[in-house]
């Protein structure tokens, strides 16, 4: 019995490349199911006159109020008295329980995504009320408060620049660009041989 061994077309082998690269961009999917912070208040690196009452947040997808995280830590990333959140749908508001005196404090959050993948970040904001010295420098703490989990963190890179971004995105697509440009040039010269022989 006779079977003829048929080459690959150009068609095919186009199929098999983008088929390859699909498979590269599965894994960076659910990074963008990741929740993230869309707005907050006080603001990042907001300036406040008068010192604010309570922290809200507002996340792009609905919050779990039993794996909901918002802490405050001061200049010298101690911990600043806050009531549990509360939360409705996607917003996070945590009560501050004493008034905060002139300087910088950090917003520290974490968060579950509706997928179960811990998103965390935090944020700066500064009180200078009317009797703060114009000149006077405050410094902020480097890092989120040690209270929370550093092991896993997926922040907004608008409002949380200081926080690690736990998706792939990035890497996979250069990964995928790479693996593209040699199946192409496999391509390139499987044709190239073909029409020598042929």
């Amino acid at each position: 019995m006779n079977t003829r061994f048929r080459r690959p077309t150009t068609v095919g082998l186009v199929a098999a490349a983008l088929a390859a690269v699909a498979l590269l961009l599965v894994p960076a999917a659910p990074a963008a199911a990741h929740n993230t912070l869309r707005s907050a208040s006080p603001a990042k690196e907001a300036r406040l006159a008068t010192a604010p009452t309570r922290v809200t947040l507002t996340f792009l997808q609905k919050l779990d109020p039993a794996f909901t995280t918002v802490a405050l830590t001061d200049a010298a990333q101690e911990r600043v008295p806050t009531g549990e959140p509360v939360v409705t749908g996607t917003t996070a508001t945590a009560t501050i329980d004493r008034p905060l005196a002139d300087g910088t404090y950090t917003v520290a959050y974490r968060v579950v995504s509706p997928d179960g993948h811990p998103v965390q970040g935090s944020y700066r904001f500064t009180v200078a009320g009317p009797s703060a010295s114009a000149g006077a420098a405050v410094t902020a703490p480097s890092s989120a408060p040690a209270a929370l989990d550093p092991s896993t963190t997926s922040a907004d890179p608008a409002v949380a620049s200081g926080s690690r971004n736990g998706g792939a995105g990035t890497p996979v697509l250069v990964m995928a660009a790479g693996v593209l440009a040699v199946v192409v040039g496999g391509v390139a010269i499987l044709l190239r041989r073909r029409r020598a022989s042929a």
